[in-house]
């Protein structure tokens, strides 16, 4: 393999993609980051990696979630190619929410993520317990 390359999903024994710079105040990759580290998002992402499911059924499963925010998500992560939206002409119109293999993609990543928090909580409110008593005492 030449200087410059390696195996990516997506990109077998392909030249790297182009990446941004971040920690520029433009970069578009802070877009992306915004998108992918929003709860809601992640939350959708979860549900949509375990079947097609429509809205009222994602407001459901996703405690918490006002219409308003879920349709925008939802619209968000469409525009972002992260899921589609199918849409069946029935007597009451019926919308599907699929994930895109982009987006399964993401979801494999996020998942290491969700891991490390679900385990990793009792060490977090530990030391947030130990920072609050400190502030305390100061």
């Amino acid at each position: 393999m030449q200087d410059g390359t390696f195996t990516l999903p997506g990109y077998p024994e392909g030249t790297r993609p182009a990446r941004g710079r971040v920690f520029d105040s433009d970069c578009p990759t802070r877009k992306l980051l915004d998108r992918i580290g929003d709860k809601w998002s992640v939350l959708i992402l979860l549900v949509l990696g375990d079947e097609d499911t429509r809205f009222n059924d994602l407001k459901r499963q996703i405690g918490g979630i006002s219409q308003k925010m879920l349709s925008q998500t939802l619209q968000s992560l469409k525009r972002d190619g992260l899921i589609t939206r199918a849409v069946e002409p029935t007597t009451a119109v019926t919308v599907t929410y699929s994930i895109t293999p982009l987006g399964r993609e993401l979801l494999a990543a996020l998942r290491f993520m969700i891991d490390w928090a679900e385990v990793r909580l009792p060490d977090v409110e530990k030391a947030q317990r130990l920072h609050d008593a400190a502030l305390a005492t100061d």
